[in-house]
Formats: C-alpha cells, structure tokens, sequence
C-alpha cells in the first residue's frame, strides 16, 4: 500500500507544528545527539568484518531507500544491530503490516481458548442475514487472505483504494464496519487477495468476543487486557503499541508499534514454536505449524505471515534465502525475517517505497542471511 504523502502531511501537521515548537525551546540546552548505535558481536559465526559489509550497503546505498533500524538475533541472542540517525534501541517504530503477524497470533491464542473455530463461519452480524454468501466465510479464509470479500488493497490513484479510505478517509471512524460492509468479489476460499481489511474485520471479531460492549473505550479495554495477558507480558514485549479506532477497535491490519528489539523478540517467539526463551509455551505449536504451512490459493502465504516460497505473489526471496523461512513484512520495506534452519531472525525497519527499491533490500537482508550456517 502505497500512502500519499499529503495523506500523511495532514494527519502528522499538528505533532509536527508541536515538535517543531518543543525542539527549539530546548535547542539551546540539549546535549548533542550521540552516535547512532552500530554494534556487530566479534565472535558472531559470520564474522564481524563480513557481517559488517552486508549491514553497510542496507544504510548507505541510496539504491535500497532508507534503513532506520537493522537487529541480527541468532540463538535468540542480538550479534548485530545499527541505527540510522535519530533512532535507536528505545525508538517505537509503526508496523505496517507486520502487524498482520501479531493479530494471527492474538487470533491463535483464541482458536486455543476455544473463542473462535479454524473452519467455522464466522460470527460477523453483518453477514448474519439468511441468504448473505458472506455468512459462510470462516477463519482460515480470514486469514490466508480467501475471504472473497471486495478490496482493493492499493488504489489507482492510491486514494482510490479501500484500504486509504478505510484507514484514514470516510471509513476511519468504524475500520471493521467499512470492511465487513463490501460485498463479495469471489466465493469464499476460491482465490487469494491480501487485504488489510481482513485483518480489520478479524480485529473486531476478537473484540466482540471479549465483550458485548459497543462502547469504545469498554471495547478498547477489553482487547488491551487480552494482549497485555497473553502476549505483551509472558512474551516480553515492553513495547508492544497497537492503536485502535474511533470505535474502539485494534487496528490490527497496519497501525501498531514497537522496537526493533521487541519486533525481534516477536520473531524469535515465533521461531521458537511459540516457547518463550525461558521455556514457557505461550502459543500452541500447533498454530506456529498451522501458519506456516502453505495456503490452498498462494503457497507464499500461511495464516497471516509471508512463506519463502515459489508464488505469483511472494513478498520474500524465494531462491536467495532456505525455503523454511517465512516473515512478516510491511508497507515501504518493513522486515521480520525468521530463519529456523539458521537459528536466526532478522529486523529491517525503513522508507523504501520504490519496488526496486524493496527488491535490493530483500537481496541485500538474503546476502546478510546467507552468511550464517544451514
């Protein structure tokens, strides 16, 4: 998805204005801006000048855009990480759709709890009518991106497509009800079409089965609670920052924050099968095995995660990289990558919004990876 920068103008203008105003009142005594952390381990098995040389070009060549944040974990450990001026360990950093991974795993944890059921329709009121097609939509065509529901995930121009107008024009206020209001464009389970609003509707799916409540704030609570329960603390993400609507519902699609060292630690929960680095089992394997098992009408693509594999639509590096690795990515370059054969997961976070610009980035973190065993 591809946001117009004037989109973005207007919504930042007054944190913009304000941040302006606060950094000259404070210009004449703040200290001057350290150097941006750059740490490479000296024994890490790739070698520290060689891992070196693989960061470098990913924040120095203009081709790959502009690299904010890279973290290197292998064996859970970080042997490498750098920061690009004015960000660093501490900085919150927005999702984009990566946040896409993180709602498939608040959904596992209710598809273990037995809220929701894989291959049940769901329960969307507005699809509740005899007769609605839609009515027969379940979870897994949710999220494997098969619903059938009309989106149009990148418009032309871009402020034409659902997912601008949903996000940010006439659909903000209620995200899920702009979503769960489009008719449908394929049966269900008949074609693959990634689509935040898929994600926005399961968002809210998981909040009506938290509560009953169509209060915002009873709403907002609820489904924070459930997260601050079963994955921010048990999965230690201190950081962890969704965002939700004017009606209360977790933006779960693309707007949710967090540090380049908790995206890692996400990842490295998920490479670790759901096991915490203490051992403690905090989502089942069963749902790590489910999500990255291919789906019926894109092999590049389980349960709300991207699959290094052979696709029409693949987002990763199929053919640079070991075929078991799968990842979570976002708009203009963001990057999970996690890597079970390597032991490894990797972070990019950026602004590269050129698709040549995301492909020598991809070939870039390939070449990185390619520098650890197996």
């Amino acid at each position: 998805m591809q946001i117009d920068s004037r989109i973005v103008k207007r919504l930042g203008l007054g944190a913009g204005v304000a941040a302006l105003v606060i950094a000259g009142s404070l210009a004449g005594r703040v200290a001057p801006t350290p150097e941006p952390v750059y740490m490479v381990a000296p024994d890490v098995v790739a070698g520290e000048n060689a891992l070196r040389a693989a960061i470098d070009p990913l924040f120095d060549d203009e081709a790959m855009g502009q690299t904010r944040a890279l973290l290197v974990m292998r064996d859970g450990n970080i042997v490498a990480e750098r920061y690009a001026p004015g960000f660093g360990p501490d900085t919150k950093l927005l999702a984009w759709s990566m946040a896409k991974t993180v709602t498939g795993v608040l959904a596992g944890l209710m598809v273990a709890d037995g809220r929701l059921a894989l291959d049940a329709p769901v329960p969307v009121p507005a699809w509740s009518q005899p007769g609605d097609p839609r009515g027969k939509i379940t979870l897994r065509q949710l999220l494997t991106m098969s619903s059938g529901i009309d989106h149009v995930e990148d418009g032309d121009p871009v402020t034409a497509g659902d997912t601008v107008r949903m996000l940010f024009q006439d659909g903000a206020q209620d995200m899920a009800a702009y979503a769960e209001a489009k008719p449908l464009a394929h049966a269900p389970g008949e074609s693959f079409a990634y689509s935040t609003g898929s994600t926005m509707i399961l968002s809210d799916l998981m909040t009506r089965m938290l509560t009953n409540s169509e209060d915002p704030d009873v709403r907002r609570r609820a489904m924070q609670m459930f997260i601050d329960g079963r994955l921010k603390a048990p999965g230690r993400l201190p950081s962890l920052t969704p965002e939700y609507d004017a009606h209360g519902t977790m933006i779960g699609g693309s707007i949710l924050h967090m540090t380049a060292r908790d995206y890692g630690r996400f990842g490295e929960l998920l490479r670790r099968r759901g096991r915490t680095p203490a051992g403690h089992q905090i989502l089942p394997e069963k749902w790590i095995d489910l999500m990255t098992t291919p789906s019926r009408r894109n092999p590049a693509y389980g349960l709300h995660i991207w699959l290094n594999r052979n696709s029409d639509e693949s987002a990763l590096m199929p053919g640079q990289a070991p075929e078991s690795l799968f990842g979570c990515v976002g708009h203009n370059g963001q990057y999970i990558l996690i890597s079970p054969s390597q032991r490894l997961t990797v972070v990019r976070i950026g602004m590269s919004p050129r698709k040549e610009e995301r492909r020598a980035v991809r070939a870039g973190l390939a070449r990185l990876m390619g520098l650890f065993p197996g």
